[in-house]
């Protein structure tokens, strides 16, 4: 076999591995529910914990590093201490052994009737179960035929006295082996895909024990790279988070590199009793070594948690994000209490909601990305109450409520709904700040290559216009007063944000003027319309959700109807079908 033959072998076998790695991945995940983020975020209340959540992730979705950087978007969220987030990496590590010792178990011959059958299931399967299934077997037969490849295309280095050479000096050397196990996993993102490499040169004979643990110990300093580039740009905590992930990998790495020589035999010993093949070697002092790691560290976890903190200074920005708490079991004992802490989660909801329309406009005034993340961390809490909150209630529906229980249950999901439409609008915001700034931007550079002379003389990407500030802080107010309305049953202030509705409408209808104006005396820019049109409707369409609340609170709880003649709800007569009378909500 020639080089270019070995190379081009090797280099499609490592692709089509990497693909099934993912492949795999992705269909475990979607086979779990895609409930991975919330068994990190539900299941970490001691270390213990923790780290059994870390396992169980890892052993899903066959990536490590995917679930530090699940870890690390937890607790840049706030969902997760820096604590509970150390125990979810320790047992990352451990989970990512799984892959190993499948690899262990050499089904390379069968890879391909694997891959068909997957393909089969895949393709001509109309259930979504099937399908998942298919992906997995699809995946994991891809793992095996890109393992075959890789071993094919490295089966002559045995014999290249330069190759033998390096691994001599690596054995002599455990440091070097250490470093080549590193910048190997650094480059191809994948720890199990050095581990496969490992396990292919150790079984054709290529590279002795002594020189593969080292390389192996590397492997798991070079997954951090993942997460050392997930928290970049990223908040304070996230980058404590990376840090430890680093500190934990890199100190086991130092400590089984200077017990070498006892782990070895260690390793030796185990698998002649055990009659353990070549790759299924390399799978256990794998988990060895990770465990072992793991059982020393664990104890460590505080002081791993205090060298972060001082490595990285500053305090942690806290956007006092927390789950969803509903209990399943009182729906059936009692749906009055039920009812009662959906309610509250509501509310909770709210508050974020209100955050995210705070964050929003902190980016309209200052573009940093401190804010556009908040926004985002913001979105990802609301859509998460958004589930859990539709499930919950649905499931409330379900058993036998009074007419006034059927009636909060149907206006809370409903509150549930317009909250997340708000939280929708937060994220149009920044969307429409971003795209006006590249609007600006374009236009600029038009200009300059056109050596256009304009009558702008404005010194701003952004218009900063102050009816635009204050429709930002009329539709807040409506916010905040919906969410005092919900948890204080206040029909006056119910009353006082319909009345604050004609204000609103009527700064939209000024900017929207203000806009035609700026262009029509040559003063305006596109980048202007972004803002002056988009962003404004977009917190119209907020406040309009508001005061749906507003209203089905009045209609429907209080049973009072709309009067034309003054514009305002009045008192009706009592009417067990009282329904809202009110305008279609966009």
């Amino acid at each position: 076999m020639s080089y270019q033959e070995m190379l081009f072998t090797f280099l499609g076998g490592l692709g089509i591995f990497l693909f099934g790695i993912k492949y795999l991945g992705d269909g475990l995940q979607k086979a779990a529910g895609n409930h991975l983020r919330e068994i990190l975020n539900r299941f970490t209340s001691t270390p213990f914990r923790a780290v059994l959540a870390g396992i169980i992730v890892t052993g899903l979705i066959q990536s490590s590093s995917g679930t530090t950087v699940l870890a690390v978007g937890l607790v840049s969220a706030g969902f997760m201490t820096l604590r509970q987030a150390i125990g979810v990496i320790m047992g990352a590590n451990v989970g990512t052994t799984v892959t190993a010792f499948i690899i262990g178990f050499n089904l390379s011959e069968y890879a391909l009737p694997i891959i068909g059958t997957g393909a089969i299931l895949l393709f001509f399967s109309k259930r979504t179960s099937l399908q998942s299934i298919g992906q997995i077997l699809f995946g994991f037969g891809a793992l095996f035929y890109g393992l075959k490849l890789m071993g094919t295309a490295m089966d002559p280095l045995k014999d290249l006295p330069q190759f033998n050479q390096v691994m001599i000096n690596v054995s002599h050397h455990p440091v070097l082996g250490v470093g080549i196990g590193t910048l190997l996993t650094m480059v191809l993102q994948s720890s199990s895909a050095t581990i496969g490499i490992l396990q292919q040169l150790y079984m054709q004979g290529s590279v002795t024990l002594t020189a593969a643990l080292p390389i192996l110990f590397g492997d798991n300093i070079g997954t951090t790279i993942t997460a050392i580039i997930a928290c970049l740009g990223a908040s304070i905590a996230a980058k404590r988070t990376a840090a430890s992930h680093v500190i934990f990998n890199l100190v086991g790495a130092v400590i089984f590199t200077l017990l070498l020589v006892p782990f070895t035999s260690v390793v030796t010993m185990f698998a002649d009793s055990l009659g353990l093949n070549p790759a299924m070697q390399i799978a256990f002092a794998h988990g060895l070594f990770n465990i072992s790691n793991l059982a020393i560290q664990f104890w460590f976890i505080p002081q791993i948690e205090m060298i972060v903190k001082k490595i990285i200074p500053g305090s942690e920005k806290n956007l006092n994000i927390r789950s969803v708490t509903l209990s399943e079991p009182i729906i059936h004992t009692s749906s009055v209490m039920a009812i009662e802490q959906a309610k509250n989660e509501v509310i909770q909801m709210g508050s974020y909601v209100l955050s995210s329309i705070r964050s929003a406009r902190k980016y309209y005034n200052d573009t940093k990305d401190e804010w556009r993340e908040d926004v985002l961390q913001y979105e990802n809490a609301i859509n998460q109450c958004d589930i859990e909150l539709t499930e919950y209630l649905v499931k409330i529906s379900a058993t036998e409520l009074t007419p006034l229980e059927s009636q909060e249950q149907a206006m809370l999901l409903e509150f549930t709904k317009d909250f997340e439409r708000i939280g929708d609008h937060s994220m149009n915001i920044i969307r429409y700040v971003e795209e006006s700034i590249a609007l600006e931007e374009k236009q600029r550079a038009k200009d300059k290559r056109n050596k256009t002379k304009t009558s702008n003389n404005r010194q701003t990407f952004l218009l900063h216009d102050e009816h635009l500030e204050l429709l930002f802080d009329k539709v807040l107010k409506n916010i905040r007063d919906a969410m005092q309305v919900l948890e204080n049953d206040d029909i006056e202030l119910a009353q006082k944000m319909l009345d604050r509705e004609e204000e609103i409408n009527q700064l939209v209808e000024l900017l929207r003027k203000k806009y035609i104006r700026l262009m029509t005396k040559g003063e305006g820019r596109a980048a202007d319309g972004v803002l002056l049109i988009d962003i404004s409707s977009n917190l119209e369409r907020s406040s309009d959700r508001t005061l749906h609340i507003a209203k089905y609170f009045l209609g429907n709880k209080y049973n009072f109807k709309y009067d034309t003649s003054n514009f305002q709800y009045q008192k009706a007569n009592p009417s067990p079908s009282s329904t809202l009378d009110g305008a279609e909500i966009d």
